[in-house]
């Protein structure tokens, strides 16, 4: 009888593809967010991620609401995760390619990207998802209610990490959303 070796089971018992890839990148990132002073969190990861998330789900509103109101609901969600997706790559590589962090302090540009591209990502299909919802008044409806819920999200996230109060910062985020929902519901009544 032959033993196995140690090498031949170690393999099989460590998780490996995209979860393991996940969760090490996840952890890396929490390490990295643990090991910076205040001002480094908020230059190195709120901002990227708050510049992201703003940007997903103010410059969406426009296509997604005027492609409702002009060809439906299916419509919608198709153009809403085009959208997103473009919005995404190009904000991610935007970060990414405009600051090194070398002069800055700002920190990895592959991290910021990462993070400005998830949360414009993330911005822009939370209030694309109504639109599975096959009847489009509906699914608008839907759609405002996650728009305010994400408009509250961005005011909390800038009051707890830039001292914003949430008064103001509600009323200049709802604004910027408010001004682009109506460009797209003007342009989907054209």
């Amino acid at each position: 009888m032959t033993a196995t070796a140690p090498e031949a089971i170690a393999p099989e018992a460590t998780p490996s593809g995209l979860p393991a890839a996940v969760s090490t990148t996840a952890s890396d990132l929490l390490e990295r967010w643990t090991g910076q002073d205040r001002r480094a969190q908020i230059l190195r990861f709120v901002q990227p991620s708050l510049i992201g998330l703003i940007d997903g789900t103010i410059s969406t509103l426009a296509p997604i609401f005027a492609t409702a109101f002009l060809v439906g609901a299916h419509a919608a969600l198709l153009v809403g995760l085009a959208t997103s997706l473009g919005a995404a790559i190009s904000m991610g590589l935007s970060e990414a390619l405009s600051d090194d962090g070398a002069l800055s302090g700002r920190g990895s540009s592959l991290v910021r990207g990462a993070l400005t591209g998830l949360a414009t990502f993330l911005g822009g299909t939370f209030h694309t998802l109504p639109f599975l919802i096959s009847h489009t008044q509906t699914a608008l409806q839907v759609a405002y209610l996650v728009v305010g819920a994400e408009l509250v999200g961005i005011a909390w996230v800038r009051r707890r990490f830039l001292q914003v109060p949430l008064a103001r910062s509600l009323v200049q985020v709802t604004l910027g959303g408010v001004v682009v929902a109506g460009v797209g519901a003007l342009l989907g009544h054209a």
